[in-house]
């Protein structure tokens, strides 16, 4: 069974970029046909997809955050990363990465890592 964990810092300064890796258990990210997303929840507020990168390479961004968000991997070790540059205090938030079948679709989340934007 695939497990995916997110891991990178949790208090980011404004205007810097926050980074986070999720790291795949289980099978690997170049498996046909799956997507791997990240995923985020601000307090008291719903899920907002954020972008993915699919098992071939390519990338998708939610059009509200493309200009702020990188996603790439690294197959060597089977994981993927998230950035997000300019970050404000309205980035605070739980982020997720999941895995999905189709493009904005998650069957297999991580636990989550909450992030806060201070100075």
């Amino acid at each position: 069974q695939v497990q995916l964990q997110e891991s990178g810092a949790g208090l980011v300064k404004p205007s810097q970029t926050l980074s986070l890796t999720c790291t795949v258990s289980g099978g690997s990210i170049t498996t046909n046909y799956y997507f791997w997303s990240w995923i985020r929840q601000p307090p008291g507020k719903g899920l907002e997809w954020m972008g993915a990168i699919a098992y071939s390479g390519s990338t998708y961004h939610s059009p509200s955050l493309k200009s702020r968000t990188s996603i790439s991997s690294d197959t060597s070790k089977n994981q993927f990363t998230l950035q997000l540059s300019s970050v404000t205090p309205e980035d605070r938030a739980v982020y997720y990465c999941g895995r999905g079948h189709v493009l904005g679709s998650t069957d297999y989340w991580g636990q989550g890592t909450q992030v806060t934007v201070s100075s």
